[in-house]
């Protein structure tokens, strides 16, 4: 009892300090996991690549990666800036829109003189209130360099890691399971990856044909908005649906055959919006992931939080994946095994150690193990 106690301490210590640890080098590990995971979308568009073309040389299958990764980033800061230049262009209606809003809402709670747009945006309230979501914003984009710097290190590292590998694993047997456990960790990111794309490219298109339809202004600035708020697991889809129907309450003009009313036009959109998120979400994402996380539903909430809490923005898009990764390892650990469980959906986290499935085979191979008086 004592000694496992002492265990569990030891444990409970050793996950605040890296959790201390975490928080505070946040500038510095989070850009790093973010070009970790740009890393593996690059490699695994290069191994895709090599498969159609398997006489393609290595080179040029990575070459050809990088230039779809590149196009990929260009388009997105294009169609982002497109989107907030037609924002911008029509800032007067929309700020005219906002203020009747207000007005209205101060005006069924009751209210006397309801504030305008720019007196909220510019009261010490909520000056203290945008401040750190405008630095976080601002930190992301000047982070932008440092993570292309670490995704060109990090394919300069990969040349020489089986090499590091041999000698840091000299015996076979641990060579074989940290291969093991390296490609387990790869399978799941990758897989979770690939999937998590294709489900958000599937959503952004659905969502950007419903609201080309519906008639609300900048689709494809919301379609960009939504394909990168699914990776966010959870609290992405509500923040997706919640975002154009806020929106539409202040659009100033709709076409003939949507409601008069702003807020039955918010409605639809809402509802149109949902529709793709929760039919896909719940039905054809269960069946494409497969078994790619393998984390409970409680155990990507609570990860969301915590690693939201450690690295803000950034630890929100990993929160999943860094998760799995953690709960590879620790399965590794057999002191540590039972959390992995805990965490796993299906009681299986990840590979098991190549030393203790022979141990347990030569346990039940050997009848003098099996029998207690022996």
């Amino acid at each position: 009892m004592n000694r496992n106690l002492q265990s569990w301490g030891v444990w409970l210590i050793a996950t605040v300090a890296l959790g201390f640890a975490l928080h505070q080098g946040r500038d510095i590990l989070a850009p790093f996991a973010l070009a970790v995971f740009i890393w593996l979308v690059m490699e695994g568009f290069a191994r895709s690549i090599r498969k159609f073309v398997p006489a393609l040389p290595d080179w040029l299958a990575h070459m050809a990666s990088i230039a779809i990764v590149a196009v990929g980033v260009v388009l997105v800061i294009s169609v982002m800036a497109q989107g907030v230049r037609e924002f911008a262009s029509h800032a007067d209606l929309y700020e005219a829109r906002i203020n009747d809003v207000i007005a209205k809402v101060y005006g069924v709670i009751g209210m006397e003189r309801a504030p305008t747009l720019g007196e909220l945006l510019f009261s010490d309230a909520s000056v203290r209130f945008i401040e750190p979501a405008l630095e976080a914003a601002q930190g992301l984009a000047a982070n932008l360099v440092l993570i292309l710097i670490y995704v060109g290190f990090l394919y300069l590292a990969s040349t020489t890691w089986s090499q590091k590998l041999d000698k840091i694993f000299p015996a076979s047997t641990a060579r074989d399971q940290a291969r093991e456990v390296g490609e387990e960790v790869r399978r799941s990111m990758e897989q979770y990856l690939w999937v998590q794309t294709l489900i958000s490219v599937i959503i952004s298109l659905l969502t950007y044909a419903t609201l080309l339809t519906l008639g609300l202004d900048n689709p494809m600035f919301w379609a960009f908005i939504i394909f990168f708020l699914n990776f966010i697991p959870t609290i992405g889809s509500i923040f997706a649906a919640v975002l154009p129907a806020l929106f539409a309450l202040v659009q100033p003009a709709w076409p003939d055959f949507m409601p008069a009313d702003p807020a039955w036009c918010a409605l639809i959109v809402f509802l149109a919006v949902s529709v793709w998120q929760f039919g896909i979400g719940n039905f054809v994402q269960p069946r494409l992931m497969g078994d790619s996380l393998n984390l409970s539903a409680l155990v990507v909430l609570l990860s969301l939080a915590i690693w939201g809490a450690l690295w803000g923005i950034p630890g929100m898009f990993l929160a999943a994946p860094m998760t799995v990764m953690i709960m590879i390892l620790i399965a590794q650990v057999p002191g540590a095994r039972w959390i992995a469980v805990l965490l796993s959906a299906d009681g299986s986290p990840g590979v098991r150690s190549p030393l203790k499935e022979g141990a347990d085979k030569n346990a039940a191979q050997d009848p003098a193990a099996q029998d207690p008086a022996a």
